[in-house]
């Protein structure tokens, strides 16, 4: 199957749940890989928003709100809604509009996140709502992410309706993912502690974009994280992406330090962040900050929302990109989205031998016994059981 032809499917599917198509899931990204879950949570009319009191908030004179979660420091006035549309000044007090309104709730095997070195060919149950806290020309979700609460469907799914989904499903983790799980911190945060209790792994993958004290608070529940490190320079995270490289770059750090199991995507655009130079810094940073064995997935991109004009991500530059990585020392180093190619699977870095063997999200092959290579011995690093 064409990876191309299932984001256009994605999208088209995403505009028919939009628009009212009820079902399995409010908002489903099945395509390849996700399957929707049977639910008997209520699928709700357009607009699904019941305000919160939430975390990460402090109040100031005159009624305002002062928004601490991420490194915007939104201040509101009364009725006024940061710019990640979802956390809002109601009477003086800080609310958050995305608590129990998930509009994806979906299966999907963990390597579709992607996680390479978590729970091989495990499912997990992704959820997400509305918002970001980013603006990325390059958006896969962006009628998802990009817009308000009010305006897209969602289900009214409390966290204890997730874990319920989740164990009747005999899934081994819950996954906040395909929007940005910052922006839904409350939501995130108390699902997570009851998925803990649960016996649940906690997977997070997240543009990074939070402020240190909520994200030491939230990595704590965190048993696997995947950041988008979306380009090594600061302009193109000012212009591309609506923020700042510095604060993603310490969440990671901050990550690392916490004991999460960490992995990167970076997707390679041709002519805005493929530049070798740049992709040789990064890896660098990557080795010297996180430690070589930190797994980094160089993802294709296909053109889309804002940056429709641009060609697909040739293969050749992914190949270039990852023996670069390989050449800095990094010793996880994978080709995502391109079905078939020899950078899908785990090599042991000692023997050289497949230790994982992917084609897509299929596992074909696994030659690995208590987190070790079964080849050599060498210790493979992430979360196996």
């Amino acid at each position: 199957m064409d990876s191309n032809d299932a984001t256009g499917r994605d999208l088209a599917k995403r505009q028919l749940l939009k628009a009212g198509f009820g079902g399995l899931c409010a908002l489903c990204l099945a395509g390849v890989g996700g399957r929707a879950i049977r639910t008997q949570a209520s699928p709700a009319p357009r607009g699904l928003v019941r305000p919160r009191p939430g975390k990460w908030f402090r109040e100031g004179a005159g009624g305002l709100v002062h928004c601490e979660l991420c490194p915007w420091e939104c201040t509101l006035d009364s009725g006024e809604i940061a710019r990640c549309r979802v956390r809002s000044n109601q009477g003086g007090i800080g609310h958050t509009l995305a608590y129990g309104n998930p509009v994806l709730v979906q299966e999907d095997p963990v390597e579709r996140l992607p996680f390479f070195h978590v729970l091989p060919s495990s499912r997990t149950l992704s959820v997400s709502t509305a918002g970001c806290n980013l603006a990325c020309k390059f958006c896969e979700v962006w009628d998802m992410a990009l817009v308000d609460p009010h305006e897209v469907h969602a289900y009214d799914m409390p966290p204890a309706t997730v874990i319920d989904h989740a164990r009747a499903a005999r899934l081994k983790s819950v996954s906040y993912a395909f929007g940005e799980p910052v922006v839904f911190y409350e939501y995130m945060f108390e699902t997570a502690e009851l998925a803990r209790d649960a016996g649940l792994l906690n997977l997070l993958h997240t543009a990074g974009y939070i402020q240190p004290a909520p994200l030491k608070e939230l990595a704590a529940r965190i048993d696997a994280a995947n950041v988008d490190l979306k380009g090594f320079d600061t302009a193109f995270y000012r212009d591309i992406c609506g923020g700042e490289l510095a604060p993603v770059l310490e969440s990671l750090v901050s990550l690392k330090r916490a004991g999460v199991h960490l992995e990167i995507t970076n997707i390679l655009i041709p002519t805005l962040n493929d530049d070798i130079g740049s992709i040789r810094r990064m890896c660098a940073w990557i080795r010297d900050e996180l430690g070589a064995d930190v797994p980094l997935h160089f993802a294709r991109f296909y053109p889309l929302y804002r940056l429709a004009n641009l060609p697909q991500t040739p293969v050749s530059s992914l190949d270039r990109a990852r023996e670069t990585a390989l050449e800095e020392g990094l010793r996880y180093v994978y080709v995502s989205r391109v079905t078939g190619h020899a950078g899908e699977n785990t090599y042991c870095p000692n023997c050289g031998e497949i230790v994982i063997g992917r084609v897509g999200f299929i596992i074909d092959e696994v030659h690995l016994s208590a987190g070790r290579c079964s080849h050599c011995g060498e210790t493979i690093p992430g979360r196996w059981a």
